[in-house]
């Protein structure tokens, strides 16, 4: 007799998805922000996390296929729109490549005592990409052992930052004030740009919609597991940012090395214990990648297949692997690496950061109108889960996060004050974002036509 299919718990799924979607590099810069973060934490979780997470929870259950985010822009506003999202949700992810492989050596030189000049920067950047794609490129039962590996140093490092923060604030004080009317908004433009990291640290949940036939009760499930995963993710980042807010007064807080600079300062010294974090912090930088790749890849896989993007997104190896993708991802995050020297931003690792968080928010924008769009032109789908709510409400659980979405990236993008810092910081990811979107346009547009000159020909073809 066949044993019976083991079911995916709620708790399964809330773990699995705060272990996937928590991303530690992203700490620090949602920390710089300062001691009103938190108010920004509260902020976005009910005005953008809740409506995000209920958005998709229907979507995910009504429209169930592999597709995900691509099929509901698709099914909404046509293979054209569809295009365009496959290509930013795609692009984000050599981007964030590229930017954790810079991000790998300034972990490494900092954390070994070592000072890599620029062209063997760029080789063991090469290393850590490629390496990525070929892991990236493997089946997921290949790559659990990786996965596992990496979700227990996550949580590790995180929680060794939060205990070391309480005990040095209890025993030492702490760099920041916390208190009083620093907790509330500054609305300081340029320092509100770092809010699309929180938001970025949001985006992910939508995948838990797949486990929707391993659950007993998919209906109730997979709301229940989106939202407390957000506030689980939430609170994990909260404390991790009051703890690094104990060592680094915010000013002087780096996007890129504030995690282990928190760790140095919280510890004392450069000891043994902040090598292994170090350590683990350079292997959760790969394994992250290895994790994401699969998801990123298949959905591009799935629109070449569609036939919206181009087909050299959908070559697949004989296990069925998305390798095209795969090795797409290579190509564009070398080109990254090694152009990185030229390119006039301080930080490298933050503007590369920033373009991918601005790459993924921008295939979101996409998300909540492809709900309503769905909600009212298709209302007779029966869906297993359904936004509550009077149309008043479900207009505003469109539009409050969409627009939340824009403003955040263009404050992410747009330089907002004329001084020479913030033009040197923001011009560069301007520039990248307006090609990328450029080079995306094109991509699409070549896929269509590609498609349309097939079908033409097989017409004449049938006819003769």
């Amino acid at each position: 007799m066949e044993a019976p299919k083991k079911k995916f718990r709620l708790f399964d799924a809330v773990l699995m998805s705060v272990v996937v979607i928590m991303v530690v590099e992203s700490a620090a810069p949602a920390a710089a922000i300062g001691p009103s973060q938190f108010f920004w934490w509260a902020f976005l979780l009910i005005l953008f996390f809740i409506p995000y997470g209920l958005v998709s929870s229907e979507l995910g259950t009504t429209y169930a296929g592999d597709g995900g985010l691509y099929d509901w822009v698709r099914k909404a506003f046509g293979s054209r729109w569809g295009g365009r999202l496959a290509w930013c949700y795609w692009i984000n992810y050599p981007i964030w490549m590229a930017s954790l492989a810079v991000l790998f050596t300034q972990v490494a030189g900092q954390v070994f005592g070592i000072k890599l000049n620029t062209v063997t920067s760029i080789i063991v950047q090469l290393v850590f990409v490629w390496v990525v794609v070929i892991l990236g490129n493997k089946p997921v039962s290949e790559s659990k052992l990786i996965l596992n590996l990496a979700a227990i140093s996550k949580i590790f490092v995180i929680v060794s930052l939060v205990v070391l923060g309480i005990y040095v604030a209890a025993t030492k004080g702490i760099a920041n004030d916390f208190s009083g009317t620093n907790l509330l908004p500054k609305f300081n433009l340029s320092g509100l740009s770092n809010l699309s990291v929180i938001i970025f640290n949001f985006l992910g949940f939508e995948v838990v919609a797949t486990m929707s036939s391993d659950m007993d009760n998919p209906k109730k499930q997979i709301p229940q597991a989106i939202i407390y995963g957000g506030l689980l993710i939430a609170i994990f980042y909260v404390l991790a940012a009051f703890a690094m807010g104990t060592a680094i007064p915010t000013a002087d807080l780096s996007a890129s090395s504030g995690l282990m600079d928190s760790f140095i300062l919280l510890i004392g010294s450069m000891n043994w214990f902040v090598i292994v974090i170090g350590v683990l912090f350079l292997y959760i930088l790969a394994s992250e990648m290895v994790s994401w790749a699969l998801g990123v890849n298949y959905v591009a896989d799935y629109a070449a297949k569609d036939h919206s993007l181009p087909a050299v997104f959908g070559k697949e190896d004989a296990k069925g692997m998305p390798v095209g993708t795969g090795y797409l991802n290579g190509i564009v995050a070398t080109v990254l690496v090694v152009i990185a020297p030229m390119i006039p931003n301080q930080d490298i690792f933050w503007a590369f950061f920033s373009l991918n968080v601005v790459a993924l928010l921008l295939s979101y924008t996409m998300l909540f109108p492809a709900f309503l769009k769905l909600r009212f032109s298709d209302p007779d789908t029966e869906r297993p889960f359904k936004v509550p709510g009077s149309k008043l409400m479900i207009q505003l659980m469109t539009w409050v996060p969409e627009v939340i979405l824009i403003i955040t990236i263009l404050l992410t993008i747009l330089p907002t004050d004329s001084s020479k810092a913030e033009f040197s910081t923001k011009m560069p990811i301007l520039i990248g974002t307006i090609i990328t979107l450029a080079i995306g346009e094109i991509v699409v547009r070549v896929a269509e036509h590609r498609h349309k000159v097939a079908i033409q020909a097989d017409l004449v073809e049938h006819h003769s």
